[in-house]
């Protein structure tokens, strides 16, 4: 399906489109970026991840749908927008950050508020740990969250990922530093079929 070009002038096709039962996760385009900063620019977003800002500016959703398409030309990002099968409305960013070299990627996500509670962030999770070992063929793909947020940490359970430890106040947020649970999985176990009973 044809997308809209992004800033650079290149097409944003040649990131994948995954489908789930619920969702469509797609490139990001331009006119995404109004919906970006409503709901990321929520202060209830910002406190529990690492990278999003706060205040979230105008401009800012547009620099960051701008470095997608050469971040994955480069290899090194899988960014993709979570959409709701029909409505096709806007509810959150999920993406994959991958180190070339150690063939390995780290999971992210965040979800806007008035859709929490509902399964799409496991739902994309699934879809984009399935592309990452199926399709990229990754080795690993590692996962954390703030201590205090253990909402993420049943997304990446339920996913089939394993526990591997807390890094005690392992980085800065605002005022204080935070503890980071860590996990992670293999292609292998993933490959043996014994974390997702329904993939």
């Amino acid at each position: 399906m044809p997308r809209n070009d992004d800033v650079t002038g290149r097409s944003a096709r040649s990131i994948p489109e995954l489908e789930t039962d619920r969702l469509v996760l797609r490139p990001f385009e331009l006119t995404d970026a109004p919906a970006v900063q409503a709901l990321a620019g929520a202060r209830s977003i910002a406190d529990v991840t690492l990278n999003v800002p706060h205040p979230y500016e105008d401009g800012m959703a547009e620099d960051w749908i701008a470095m997608h398409v050469p971040g994955f030309e480069l290899g090194v990002l899988l960014p993709l927008a979570i959409t709701l099968r029909g409505t096709a409305e806007l509810a959150g960013a999920i993406s994959l950050k991958i180190d070339p070299e150690s063939n390995r990627a780290e999971l992210g996500y965040w979800l806007g508020e008035p859709y929490w509670g509902r399964g799409y962030c496991s739902e994309a999770a699934l879809a984009v740990l399935r592309y990452g070992f199926d399709e990229l063929k990754l080795n690993r793909i590692h996962a954390s969250h703030f201590a205090r947020n253990p909402a993420s940490g049943r997304v990446l359970q339920k996913i089939g990922m394993q526990h591997e430890g807390i890094a005690r106040a392992h980085v800065r947020k605002w005022d204080g530093y935070e503890d980071l649970v860590l996990y992670g999985l293999l292609r292998d176990e993933w490959r043996q079929g014994c974390v997702y009973p329904s993939r």
